[in-house]
């Protein structure tokens, strides 16, 4: 194994401070944007036409909701909730839902079992049985399989790599462009620093399963067109990440958020005049 990796040359103190965005945020900010969460979730889907706790793997039994469904078929936004794999749900995760409805678009958005009730590995089986569950049932609920973008925030954008690289989709049937589009906020992309911070103790993984579950580190079939998003005021790994995977993947460009940190970021998602709601429009209607 390559022992020069991001973060490799690194103290454990150092990484937990370039990756440890909740104790950076302090506890009353952290609580604040947890509720922002909720609240904007739900006051985004209240009202909004859609098809909520539909289970996509029979395996797990996992769900997912659809919402802003319309007339006819319409491009699909997959949003892949953060919390580090071992927190949050689809039901906190949907307050971009009413502005993209109003733009024309539905949103996805699946739970998947948290660490360290499952592994890293059976995460991101699970998130790739959603993108299979859309392509091939999306019709059935107003959803376009031939316009579906991916993105996720922090953990969520390390799981919209795990969608964004090859080796995958023959296995379940699908084209290798089955993600037309994606957009990582505040992604992970080489995971191998996690197996230093305490993040490890629920997702437990050693050097060699965090290699084969980077996507910096994976081989692509397609290089899907992609935004990779980090906030102004993002933890520095965070920054790190995306600066050094976006010019690695060459079909797709950076965008920091001005003024925006690690965990209020992704509520641009649902504004249309933002530079990040704007950019996730074009990634729809392309």
């Amino acid at each position: 194994m390559d022992g020069d990796w991001l973060g490799s040359g690194l103290s454990d103190e150092e990484l937990d401070v370039a990756y440890n965005v909740r104790r950076k945020a302090g506890e009353e900010l952290f609580a604040r944007h947890m509720a922002r969460y909720k609240d904007e979730s739900a006051r985004a889907v209240d009202g909004l036409p859609g098809h909520p706790g539909i289970v996509y793997d029979e395996v797990s039994g996992e769900r997912l909701d659809v919402w802003g469904t319309g007339e006819g078929l319409r491009p699909v936004f997959i949003f892949l909730h953060g919390g580090y794999w071992m927190a949050l749900s689809r039901g906190v995760s949907s307050f971009m839902a009413r502005g993209l409805y109003e733009q024309g678009a539905a949103t996805v958005v699946p739970d998947y079992t948290l660490a360290p009730n499952a592994s890293l590995e059976e995460i991101v089986r699970q998130v790739r049985a959603c993108i299979a569950w859309v392509y091939r049932h999306g019709p059935e609920h107003g959803l376009d399989p031939e316009r579906i973008v991916v993105g996720g925030s922090s953990a969520g954008g390390h799981l919209t790599g795990m969608t964004m690289v090859g080796g995958w989709q023959e296995a379940l049937g699908l084209p290798s462009d089955v993600v037309k589009a994606a957009m990582p906020v505040s992604g992970l992309f080489d995971i191998r620093p996690i197996t230093r911070v305490y993040v490890n103790e629920a997702v437990r993984l050693d050097l060699a399963r965090a290699a084969a579950l980077s996507p910096a580190l994976l081989p692509v079939a397609h290089r899907c067109p992609a935004v990779f998003v980090v906030a102004e005021h993002d933890g520095d790994g965070f920054l790190e990440q995306s600066r050094s995977f976006q010019p690695v993947w060459g079909n797709g460009e950076l965008l920091v958020a001005p003024g925006r940190d690690h965990f209020d970021v992704v509520h641009d998602l649902a504004d249309p005049e933002s530079p990040v709601g704007a950019a996730l429009l074009g990634l729809l209607r392309r």
